[in-house]
């Protein structure tokens, strides 16, 4: 099949698609990747064919960062960023999209993507990192918390599907008439349709972190996590290899894509709270750009690869990304969640529910005390033990297989998984 896979954000939004992509490439399916052009050498990197899209995501976490947990913020900035470059990305993927044989789409593309899929009378499939499309009473959605009736937990989903399809609509509809796009009918993929089965939903990750709900319906999958089998390949720099060397294992602090504006407040409760521990500390900057020198107990560097720093690490202390939770997990060690926005406090509550860390606490309320008091507990033997059998299970599960096996199923616009 010709594969074209759609999607938009941080490099969390991105990185779970490349072992995909390859996976599918080794089975003989032919994989576009479309996301955005600051990605190009990433995915290029590993012989995958890219579409650049439009739009800067650093300038979004700005702005989701100041948003905070404000959902009517958050919807204005996700909006407002949408029709800054929707005509731009309408082309693009559509271009991505002429050739398919199939789409699959997450969160920002479920609705152009499906519209595009019908119009081509071929299949899609959505893919998501969290829990957003798949109404259930066992949790509310993502952005709220547990209201502990299993009927309003179930309508905060509902409502949040419905808020999506009416945004979707007006977004369109001001996209269209800024460019001059001719009127269309647009479709939403969660909605039942008597002449279409369902569209398949994979949610990649864990059932160890996050089980399927009881009520959900068949076409919903929990695959497993998306990983590289390893990163043999990487070599670290001479300091870092120094550093990791030079004493007890550290704590990983990995902020990730989150651009905050009191950075700087961040990074001074991070370093007092690691040495009222007595921790070290390999401090991953990411997007939130501090650069601090080295000394015996800190190291500064943009990024390295969680797959093979972790495993060297005693923790981590993150921001409760998708994508930093499952390599925390993968790893066998503590997480220390620290939500700034979206579904990271959902991720923090999950991994607090699992024993795999402590209550996550929100960086509006971070303290040197707060965050020393986490790193204490978890250190305890109970997180620590916990830690280790839920990474022997996450490294036990093969995501990438999974929803492989799911898509190719799907070769035809009237399979039903």
């Amino acid at each position: 099949m010709n594969i074209t896979i759609l999607t938009y954000g941080s490099r969390g939004d991105v990185q779970p698609f490349l072992p995909l992509s390859l996976g599918l490439m080794a089975r003989g399916h032919s994989v576009k990747l479309a996301a955005p052009s600051r990605f190009k050498e990433l995915v290029e990197g590993y012989g995958i064919q890219f579409v650049p899209l439009a739009g800067e995501p650093e300038d979004l976490s700005r702005r989701l960062n100041d948003a905070g947990f404000n959902f009517i913020k958050l919807v204005y900035e996700l909006m407002d960023h949408a029709l800054e470059i929707g005509a731009d990305v309408l082309r693009q993927t559509e271009e991505a999209c002429r050739d398919a044989d199939l789409i699959v789409h997450t969160l920002t593309h479920s609705v152009g993507a499906h519209t595009l899929a019908r119009e081509m009378n071929i299949p899609d499939v959505h893919i998501q990192t969290f829990p957003m499309f798949t109404p259930t009473g066992d949790y509310p959605n993502i952005a709220l918390p547990d209201l502990k009736l299993r009927v309003l937990n179930r309508f905060t989903h509902l409502a949040s599907q419905k808020i999506t399809w009416w945004t979707s609509i007006f977004g369109y509809e001001q996209v269209r008439r800024r460019a001059g796009l001719p009127k269309r009918k647009l479709y939403f993929p969660f909605d039942k349709d008597p002449l279409r089965p369902p569209t398949p939903i994979l949610c990649a990750w864990s059932p160890s972190l996050l089980p399927p709900s009881s009520d959900w319906t068949s076409n919903v999958h929990v695959t497993g996590y998306f990983f590289f089998d390893s990163n043999a390949l990487y070599q670290p720099s001479v300091e870092l290899q120094n550093f990791i060397d030079a004493g007890d294992a550290s704590v990983c602090v990995s902020f990730g894509s989150m651009v905050n504006r009191d950075v700087d407040k961040i990074d001074h409760i991070v370093c007092n709270a690691l040495k009222q521990t007595g921790q070290r500390g390999v401090i991953l900057s990411g997007w939130g750009s501090v650069k601090r020198p080295p000394s015996k107990d800190f190291l500064y560097l943009d990024t390295v690869p969680h797959d093979w720093l972790l495993p060297r690490c005693k923790m981590i202390i993150h921001h409760g990304g998708a994508g930093t939770t499952s390599a925390g997990l993968r790893a066998g060690i503590p997480n220390i969640v620290v939500p700034f926005m979206a579904d990271q406090p959902f991720w923090g509550k999950c991994v607090y529910a699992i024993g795999v860390g402590p209550k996550p606490v929100f960086v509006k309320d971070l303290s040197v005390d707060k965050l020393a008091d986490a790193i204490v507990e978890a250190e305890s033997k109970t997180i620590r033990e916990r830690a280790q059998t839920i990474g022997q299970n996450v490294r036990g599960e093969d995501g990438v297989h999974h929803a492989i096996r799911l898509i190719e199923s799907c070769s035809s616009s009237t399979t039903i998984f």
